[in-house]
């Protein structure tokens, strides 16, 4: 291992290191010996003739997110270690340090995300006499829930969430496993983030406001700590710019009819019992963009029992129905804005590229989403 990269082992032992050297992309040691059967690279040893050698294996820089995808879909997190200065201006040894690290739950990596569902970072937290405080947040949307109730309620919105990483207090591993799905990806942060006036200053700084009254979510202590948390592990994890997350929504147990996983399974809503198998998702599923597709799968596994929202939403079906000419209007000017709340999403986390903003005008000009 170059000296170099030192720091980015240090502050993420658990991750996979992905060191940039010219155009190649390395990993060195057990971090290679996982990556070369991952992806099927070749393991070399770096000075096989010392004493000191060491494993080696790496791909060209221009195949990152091929391989990316499937470090992190193999259940890795992967720390990207890039130069931070110029190696003609730089004196003895470039200075390197983690520019981006890739978890299930932070990426924005279009290979790594289903368009027509959200990718949810999920957090836990334990609070006393058995209540549960969580959050919920797809960074690549900026849509950001937070909930807290009993142990079935917490175990109803993991299932139905289905997040694709849950973080929680460390201590609180076995009991995780007990209560929880299992299968579920997870990573465990210090108690201390757990901390309620902690997590609501980061809330309220992110926010940038004086009080969280205006999200009507100030009185759930619990969820607003869990909230906190998730902020902390996106900043930890080389996720500074959040500018996209700008609100915070509150599910509420009676606001929903709630189902466990198995009704879930069983009325194949948006799972089949095998593959091929029609589900009330594929048949309903009639829109003509990602962000309606995301929507209705959420509508669908949350259904409301509240009969005037009911009711203004079938009022809405009703008008787009009857008003043929106004709704193809809307249709086709949806389908030429693509998935333009993720395209969005990616300019304050920076991770835009030309590409990407040439199709956000070209989508302005066209379609009229301004």
């Amino acid at each position: 291992m170059n000296d170099a990269a030192a720091p980015g082992y240090q502050k993420y032992p658990d991750a996979i290191l992905l060191f940039r050297v010219g155009d190649f992309m390395k990993t060195f040691g057990q971090d290679a010996v996982l990556a070369s059967g991952i992806l099927g690279i070749t393991l070399t040893k770096r000075n096989s003739s010392a004493a000191s050698s060491s494993e080696l294996a790496g791909f060209p820089h221009h195949a990152l997110d091929t391989y990316l995808h499937k470090l992190v879909k193999a259940g890795h997190r992967v720390a990207i270690c890039d130069q931070l200065e110029d190696p003609k201006q730089a004196k003895g040894i470039v200075k390197r340090g983690v520019t981006d690290m890739v978890t299930p739950g932070t990426t924005v990596n279009d290979k790594l995300l289903e368009h027509h569902s959200n990718n949810f970072l999920a957090a836990i937290h334990f609070a006393e006499n058995e209540q549960y405080g969580l959050a919920f947040l797809d960074i690549s949307t900026g849509e950001f829930f937070i909930a807290e109730g009993d142990r079935e309620y917490a175990d109803k919105l993991l299932q139905s969430f289905k997040p694709a990483e849950v973080v929680f207090q460390r201590h609180q591993q076995k009991k995780f496993k007990e209560y929880f799905n299992s299968k579920i990806y997870t990573y465990t942060l210090d108690e201390w983030i757990f901390d309620n006036a902690y997590a609501e200053d980061l809330l309220l700084k992110h926010f940038q406001t004086h009080s969280l009254k205006g999200f009507g979510v100030d009185e759930m202590k619990n969820g607003l700590t869990a909230a906190g948390a998730i902020i902390h592990y996106l900043k930890d994890t080389e996720h500074p710019n959040l500018q996209h997350i700008t609100s915070l929504q509150r599910m509420d147990r009676d606001d929903f009819l709630w189902m466990d996983r198995f009704t879930i399974r069983n009325l194949e809503l948006v799972y089949g019992n095998s593959d091929g198998n029609h589900t009330l998702l594929s048949v309903l599923d009639n829109t003509v963009s990602p962000m309606g597709a995301r929507l209705l799968k959420r509508w669908i596994i949350f259904p409301l029992k509240d009969i005037q929202k009911i009711n203004e939403r079938l009022d809405t079906v009703e008008y787009l129905i009857k008003e043929t000419e106004f709704r193809n209007k809307i249709s086709q000017h949806l389908k030429q804005c693509g998935d333009i709340e993720r395209l969005v999403s990616k300019i304050p986390l920076k991770k835009i590229n030309p590409r990407e903003v040439f199709t956000i005008s070209q989508e302005i000009k066209t379609s009229g989403c301004h």
